[in-house]
């Protein structure tokens, strides 16, 4: 046998180590991952495309079983669970972690964003993971953001034109400060209630409207119990890809690092997929009978100064430091 021969045949039994290494550090398991939307959402189909990627590198070891449609409960029953280690994976709007790192309601501060690019640089960025970098100590790890989209007004009174449109109206909102707060600027009647309730309010008129992108108003049938839907556009939601801390520790190096591959491919993937779905989903709620307007680009900018004072409230109760980062990265994200 010639030494390189005898080189080939060292290295090769250095890979077949190498794998089997891998192969015991990766265990039996099943992790269940829920969320709030239908399984025809970008969200679920993102779900499922990291389950398979998941399936994919673990030979078929680790098993990722999806809970749509707030099967587990809603956002923040879903959220303690994770906290608790009773839920593995959980998906959800950066809203429900507003009440674990108040700082992530920067992110839902109204008009922030022109388009989706801005947002991604935003969360993927130097903010991103200064808020992220909060969370372990509070029992949840992010892995990536999903895309969620533009939230816009859906109403059975009338369009929405010019912020004083909203007056008077019973609309319904994530339970979040920052919301609450932006819609009551315009002397709407802001109504915090769990996702999973909202349909049967639309549909029994105890509220009059709500918001949410075209994609989740279109995959939850809004259209049947609400009549306008306005381009509103006040904020530009992204979904953490959220693991609880509980089971991450139990998990071997290997095993992270798969989740983590994992979940960065199923995000890139899936924000394709939803801004895919989200360009088409206003036609279907045309379709289905609704009346779309857009708001004048001089009436958006009346509404942005208006909010600008919940910029302020909230962010004098927020972190100086993160405050700092988020205006300087807001500064340079607006130039995308």
């Amino acid at each position: 046998m010639t030494p390189t021969t005898r080189r080939g045949f060292a290295g090769l039994a250095l890979l077949v180590a190498a794998a089997a290494v891998g192969a015991q550090d990766v265990q039996e398991r099943t992790i269940k991952f829920g969320h709030l939307n239908n399984p025809d959402h970008p969200t679920s189909l993102g779900v499922r495309k990291f389950a398979e990627i998941v399936a994919a590198r673990s030979g078929g070891k680790i098993k990722v079983q999806e809970y749509p449609s707030s099967q587990l409960g809603n956002e923040l029953q879903q959220q303690a669970a994770l906290q608790g280690g009773v839920q593995e994976m959980l998906v959800a709007s950066t809203t429900s972690l507003n009440g674990i790192v108040k700082e992530f309601g920067l992110l839902d501060f109204p008009f922030l964003f022109a388009n989706a690019r801005q947002a991604d640089a935003m969360v993927d960025g130097p903010l991103g993971k200064a808020l992220t970098a909060k969370l372990p100590e509070k029992g949840v790890i992010v892995l990536g953001f999903f895309d969620l989209g533009f939230r816009n007004v859906t109403n059975s009174k009338r369009p929405i034109t010019k912020g004083s449109d909203l007056e008077g109206l019973k609309l319904r909102v994530i339970p979040n400060p920052v919301f609450l707060e932006t819609f009551r600027t315009f002397k709407a009647n802001p109504l915090p209630m769990p996702f999973a309730e909202l349909y049967g309010a639309l549909e029994a008129k105890a509220v009059d409207g709500q918001e949410n992108p075209f994609a989740v108003i279109a995959s939850s049938k809004f259209y049947e119990v609400q009549k306008y839907v306005s381009g509103t556009n006040h904020v530009y939601a992204t979904n953490p890809i959220q693991i609880s801390k509980r089971f991450w520790d139990r998990l071997s190096p290997v095993e992270q690092k798969l989740l983590q591959d994992a979940a960065i491919e199923a995000q890139n993937w899936q924000r394709v997929v939803s801004r895919d779905v989200s360009s088409k989903a206003l036609g279907e709620l045309q379709a289905k009978g609704m009346i779309y307007n857009d708001v004048p680009p001089a009436e958006l900018q009346s509404m942005r100064a208006a909010v600008r004072p919940v910029y302020d409230k909230f962010s004098s109760a927020y972190d100086p430091a993160v405050v700092n980062l988020f205006k300087a990265e807001l500064e340079r994200v607006s130039k995308l």
